[in-house]
């Protein structure tokens, strides 16, 4: 008796793009991309996306800003980019583990805050140069 069942026509091999295709969940893939989270390399990046993946949520990465200049294309933290439809649960599974980032408030600046905190960050920064300025000047004198 055969080993192997030969009946039947020859099924074509499952390939990377399929078995990946078959486990995103449609409804978690409407809606422009949301950053919900980050990993401070690209191995990190692909864990976080592993597990968003394992949930039917898909995801791509992104390299984080400052980070997209050609001396950190293999390094650097990343992105990791989900539909607005499957933002909601993404931060819910990754907050339970402390990987989802917090979504920005409406008028705020990625890792500033709000628009007159960097304006009274800079104009902090300017009166302390000017006062170093005038004690090396009295100094001088």
């Amino acid at each position: 008796m055969p080993l192997v069942y030969s009946g039947g026509g020859e099924q074509e091999p499952v390939t990377d793009a399929q078995e990946h295709a078959r486990k995103i969940r449609p409804q978690y893939a409407r809606g422009e991309l949301v950053r919900v989270a980050g990993g401070r390399n690209q191995p990190e990046a692909e864990l976080i996306q592993g597990m968003l993946l394992e949930e039917g949520i898909p995801s791509i990465l992104r390299r984080s800003r400052g980070f997209d200049v050609p001396d950190f294309l293999a390094a650097g933290p990343r992105d990791v980019m989900v539909p607005e439809s499957g933002f909601e649960r993404a931060h819910a599974m990754l907050s339970d583990s402390d990987l989802a980032s917090q979504r920005p408030e409406p008028g705020q600046l990625p890792g500033i805050g709000s628009p007159g905190r960097l304006a009274a960050g800079i104009l902090g920064a300017l009166a302390l140069a000017t006062v170093f300025v005038w004690v090396l000047y009295q100094l001088a004198s």
